[in-house]
């Protein structure tokens, strides 16, 4: 599923993908050439760009420690096989107009941050609140991905109404790198980024009560009750390094730790986790869908599943594949190695729960080979006791895809024929309808949104609400009140090649009725003026395309587009009742930095709680159209007080 796995782990940041394994011989040993490993490893696949790769031109936007880490520890590692530390820093260096990072820092306890958790960009001060209150809950707090178990999406609470829109301000905006969505209890916020740091922030002012120096994440931070914490708030994080780490939410102190949940080594924890009960409940997914670009690469083994840790040791008591053969060798290539499957189906969103019928709900990506297995492109109903499968439905058949594979590939693994890269990356949505019914919805890639019976199964109904590509059809998720469904839509295609969209795209948010897939209402997205660097040659002509989560209140949805625009929509009529350009104006944020630009919205990037609307402006989301090497997260209230 490589729209997902790019966006979430960075494909944009690559700055090198497999032309052939043999290393930079070429270059001086001792000051090796950045453009002669360029051009002997890069150029291939990145001028002009391939796929979804990244071109010059983009590559020379991103920070030259994003470049390395892309190379050293992220999803490019495996195609910088041969590379010296020396070779990496050498073609980032050339490729990148940003420049250097400052020396890594050390994290409180002494040990020596990751290099993967170094911040890149400007370097602010992070400002200490003068006190640090208890944590109180109250209504309208959005503690989870979703914010409830259904992940709906749906305020209740906001604090906020329609009338409140024309006085809707910026109060405040904090620089951090690749942040996550945020999550508010109380007067508190929550986030994670890709620079190692967590962070409890004050919600009403940004100043920092703690932060966690060396976990690298994306997901958000879920926050619960719970007497496992010396204070009684617990705050739980999936790692991007295979593990799940739980704190005290009120001091930042560590309560546990679980083990690696997952043994291949390119797998990745990409989707928040969720609580049901005394349980913690955990998707996997990997990057193996982009190491398949290396000739070398024995392509593929990994198989999506879902981990249940006990949620007061995390300790894992079950883990389900949804593959359930194990690879086996299939053929050999040139060079010895082997090409293996059935492999894929990621799970790369945060799953759904179930209490009634005691079940978590999951989706799946494509699979990664041309061995066929039913597990992909699938609707899960998975038994939260004991990890048994009650039912599945795959909606997509022959969907066996893995990155690098156009006319010029020459790795070997690219499966016979190339499926669409149709897979799910957003969270399915359990719903009950006015008959009493409940239904699982789920949104594709492909642009489909499926009604499945709660009990069964069974496809009650589909809708193609967009064209689909790679990139979406529905990208990061959808939102739902009592009545309505709401679908934003991508259909974003040739990303680095042409701005636009796949012919006959549809970008633009949807609101669909639950119970039989019609519409009710359509919004094409607006083309409006787009100010963001990525493009500067045609700044009437931005990428229209929705593919964030949305956020949803009684009678509005609160939604950004990859060209920067935050909106929000009447969710009776689908017409826009208020609008603000993220790209139009830089920032000075409470963290020093001075004149930070937004940029391009994706991702899961907007919270609405206590009367507060909250946005990552400038998400490292689907290739990071218009983003930058440092986000800014923007919060509003009524009259920016």
């Amino acid at each position: 599923m490589s729209s997902i796995q790019s966006r979430l782990l960075g494909l944009a940041l690559a700055a090198a993908a497999a032309a052939s394994l043999a290393g930079a011989a070429n270059a001086q040993a001792a000051a090796p050439s950045g453009q002669a490993v360029f051009e002997s490893r890069c150029k291939a696949c990145h001028e002009p760009p391939v796929e979804r790769a990244p071109g010059r031109e983009q590559l020379a936007q991103r920070p030259q420690g994003d470049i390395e880490r892309a190379l050293t520890s992220g999803i490019m590692a495996p195609m910088a096989q041969g590379l010296t530390p020396a070779d990496i820093h050498a073609v980032a260096a050339y490729l990148s107009s940003v420049g250097a990072e400052p020396p890594r820092a050390a994290a409180p306890s002494g040990r020596e941050m990751p290099q993967i958790a170094v911040r890149t960009g400007p370097i602010g001060t992070d400002p200490m609140c003068a006190a640090h209150p208890p944590i109180k809950a109250m209504p309208g707090d959005w503690a989870t991905t979703g914010i409830d178990d259904a992940s709906r999406r749906f305020q209740r609470h906001p604090g906020l109404t329609a009338a409140d829109l024309p006085r809707l301000k910026l109060k405040w905006a904090f620089s951090m790198t690749g942040g996550g969505q945020p999550t508010v209890v109380g007067d508190w916020l929550f986030i994670t980024n890709r620079s190692g740091k967590f962070y409890a922030l004050d919600a009403r002012t940004g100043c920092v009560h703690w932060t966690v120096n060396d976990l690298v994440s994306r997901t958000a931070p879920i926050v619960i009750h719970s007497p496992i914490a010396p204070s009684g708030w617990l705050t739980i994080v999936s790692e991007s390094d295979r593990i799940v780490r739980a704190f005290d939410a009120q001091t930042g102190h560590e309560v546990w730790r679980s083990k690696q949940l997952e043994s291949h080594p390119i797998s990745v924890l990409t989707g928040s986790p969720i609580v049901a009960g005394d349980k913690l409940l955990v998707p996997i997914s990997s990057i193996e869908e982009a190491a398949a670009m290396s000739k070398a690469y024995s392509c593929c083994t990994f198989r999506g599943s879902l981990a249940a840790l006990d949620l007061a040791t995390g300790k894992l008591l079950w883990k389900t594949f949804v593959i359930d053969e194990p690879a086996r060798v299939i053929r050999e290539k040139e060079g010895g190695a082997k090409v293996q499957g059935p492999a894929g189906a990621a799970i790369w969103s945060a799953p759904s729960i179930d209490r009634k019928r005691g079940l978590v709900y999951v989706v799946t990506g494509d699979s990664y080979t041309d061995v066929e297995t039913t597990g992909d492109d699938s609707i899960f109903a998975i038994e939260i006791a004991t990890g048994k499968v009650r039912w599945h439905r795959q909606v997509t058949e022959h969907d066996n895809f893995v990155m690098g594979c156009g006319p010029a590939s020459a790795s070997g693994n690219c499966p016979t024929p190339l499926g669409p890269d149709y897979d799910f990356g957003a969270t399915p949505i359990l719903m009950k309808l006015a008959t009493g019914k409940d239904v699982v919805l789920a949104g594709q890639k492909s642009g489909m949104v499926y009604g499945l019976d709660a009990d069964s199964g069974a496809l009650l109904w589909k809708t193609a609400v967009g064209v689909g590509s790679a990139l979406g059809g529905v990208e990061w998720g959808m939102g739902a009140d009592d009545r309505k469904l709401y679908v934003p839509i991508s259909d974003l295609g040739g990303l680095f090649a042409r701005p636009g969209h796949p012919a006959n795209g549809k970008p633009g948010l949807y609101a669909l009725n639950p119970a039989s897939g019609a519409f009710v209402w359509q919004a094409p997205a607006p083309d409006a003026p787009c100010h963001y660097a990525s493009d500067k040659d045609r700044p009437s002509r931005c990428f229209r395309s929705i593919s964030s989560a949305p956020a949803i209140t009684p009678g509005l949805v609160f939604d950004g587009g990859l060209d920067g625009w935050f909106r929000v929509w009447d969710s009776a009529t689908g017409k826009v009742v208020w609008e603000y350009s993220t790209t139009a104006q830089t920032y000075d944020t409470v963290n020093g930095i001075k004149g930070q630009p937004g940029g391009g919205i994706d991702g899961l990037p907007v919270t609405v709680a206590h009367g507060m609307v909250y946005l990552v402006s400038g998400n490292n989301g689907a290739a990071r159209v218009g983003s930058n090497g440092v986000n800014v997260l923007l919060a509003f209230s009524v009259d920016g007080k």
